[in-house]
């Protein structure tokens, strides 16, 4: 008998490999696989009958059933999602026309979210007045590309020249949770945002994320000083969540940003040969970065991937040359993306490791991995005297919900010639509040505020869960035109929309052809 136990690891060996080999299974996936192995375990309970109460196999057998049936019950389909991440000082440069390849737009599989993280966006006094009744020049090109494409700006938060974009594909919207965004000065000692960092915070099918643009101090002599203002922004941002109120308590947090590090000890003549000559490797140790995280635990929690492009800065504008001004700047990797996967706790002094496991806040049943795909620059952009650089990653999660909080739904048929219906119905747990709204969107939008047309939700209903709630939408406030449309529950609590119907189409209105908006058909023929 002792060969079953000995056989055990060959026996379900093929079924934990096809699970860790598989990058992106579906919850049919799942199912076959928690079924195959169930079959695998029954077959080996028959053998388990025949076992001897003195058998010395028995015991390791049992336990090794109870391990595998406590597996099967375990086991979770995982998804991939891709993330492509931007970081650019702009240098006060308005955008240029096309960031199609900026975006990796064509790229396959497609991109699931994008963050981007611009510094010193124009803000003279005057032009940042105005983008704050407006959206500003680089919010407005990103989103005039991203949205024919079925990407929505879902979030963003802007410090003077510092803005962070968070953009999603519609299908990801209603389980993008509790956003919320903040901003750090460090600029003069605090009182000035030309510096310091923003930062938007969200739950992403439950894993809390954070990602923190960070603009940090100038200058080769300051490398001391840019490690302090990051740990200073780190201890000061919080939020408004009892589980994450801090930066570092999220699962994932992306830091990026220009912060400046330069390249110390090396002379121009060897930096510029080793550039040109793409040995990048030999400059990675005198990287002000890469020394300081020796000496700063704090920093040695965060990743980044090989250095293995040009150094970001400084160029001469719309170039690919160097600082030829008479301040001459040593090039250097002053743009970086970094990540940090939240440390397991470590268990209390006594407990046994089975303890520590079980009070991990659930990272080992909902696990998160992050893998860096490409770290790169792109070249091509000469409007600034930085390049920008790219990021992306695969994070494979394992989802905690997939289930929307709100099903919404049109009810008959829609057109401006008459008042129409919605129906909303709350399928889980939230924070609802009658500022709660459910907007009408064209197919294609922009932003949660780039609705067509918005009502209330009813604030003399207190909706339970699975009722149907009703609300009409007056026929003045519904496109004349007609369309594609899908509607949005946007919650206030939680600054997202976390529910979407369906495409559906509102129909062509007889006033459109009254009003001389579209041209009358008489027989077959526009008159």
């Amino acid at each position: 008998m002792a060969e079953y136990g000995q056989n055990l690891p060959e026996l379900f060996s093929d079924t934990f490999r096809a699970r860790s080999d598989s990058s992106a299974s579906t919850a049919s996936q799942g199912s076959k696989g928690k079924l195959f192995l169930r079959q695998r375990l029954t077959q080996l309970l028959t053998c388990v009958e025949d076992l001897s109460s003195d058998d010395e196999a028995n015991e390791e057998v049992s336990r090794t059933l109870d391990e595998a049936f406590q597996l099967c019950g375990r086991l979770r389909p995982t998804d991939r999602l891709r993330l492509h991440m931007v970081t650019w000082n702009v240098a006060t440069a308005e955008p240029p026309r096309d960031v199609s390849a900026l975006l990796q737009l064509d790229v396959q599989p497609p991109t699931d979210l994008y963050v981007i993280g611009l510094q010193e966006v124009n803000a003279t006094p005057l032009r940042f007045l105005t983008d704050l009744m407006m959206e500003d020049s680089w919010s407005i090109l990103l989103m005039n590309t991203l949205a024919p494409r079925g990407y929505v700006k879902v979030s963003s938060v802007r410090m003077q020249g510092l803005l962070i974009l968070l953009f999603a594909k519609v299908v990801h919207l209603p389980f993008l949770r509790d956003i919320q965004t903040t901003y750090t000065r460090t600029g003069l000692f605090g009182y000035w945002g030309n510096k310091g960092g923003v930062s938007v915070r969200f739950s992403l099918y439950g894993h809390m994320v954070c990602f923190l643009n960070c603009h940090l101090a100038a200058h080769m002599n300051y490398a001391l000083q840019r490690v302090d203002e990051f740990e200073h922004i780190l201890d000061t941002q919080d939020f408004d969540l009892y589980d994450t109120p801090r930066v570092v308590d999220h699962k994932v947090v992306f830091w990026f940003g220009d912060l400046n590090f330069r390249i110390a000890d090396h002379g121009m003549h060897f930096l510029r040969s080793s550039i040109n000559g793409g040995r990048f490797n030999l400059l990675w140790n005198k990287d002000q970065l890469t020394m300081m995280k020796r000496n700063e635990p704090f920093l040695q929690e965060f990743d980044e991937g090989p250095l293995s492009f040009k150094p970001t800065y400084k160029f001469d504008r719309n170039s690919d040359t160097y600082d030829t001004s008479g301040k001459k700047r040593k090039p250097a990797w002053t743009d970086r993306i970094l990540w940090r996967v939240k440390p397991k706790t470590p268990p209390p002094e006594g407990d046994d490791e089975q303890a520590s496991t079980a009070s991990d806040d659930g990272q080992d049943e909902y696990p998160i991995r992050v893998v860096q795909d490409t770290y790169t620059s792109d070249e091509s952009y000469g409007v600034s005297d930085h390049k920008p650089v790219i990021g992306t990653f695969s994070l494979e999660l394992t989802k905690c919900f997939d289930c929307p909080l709100v099903r919404v739904s049109p009810e008959g048929v829609w057109s401006a010639d008459q008042d129409a219906v919605l129906s909303y119905t709350i399928l889980g747990e939230f924070l609802s509040s009658t500022w709660d709204w459910v907007g009408l969107y064209k197919v294609g939008f922009k932003s949660p505020s780039d609705y067509e047309t918005f009502v209330w939700v009813k604030d003399d209903e207190l909706a339970e869960n699975n009722d149907s709630i009703q609300v009409f939408v007056n026929k003045d406030e519904i496109p004349l035109l007609g369309g594609e449309y899908v509607l949005g529950y946007y919650s206030t609590n939680m600054q997202s929309i976390v529910g979407l119907s369906a495409n559906f189409q509102i129909l062509e209105s007889k006033r459109a052809v009254m009003e001389g908006l579209v041209p009358e058909n008489i027989n077959g023929l526009n008159k």
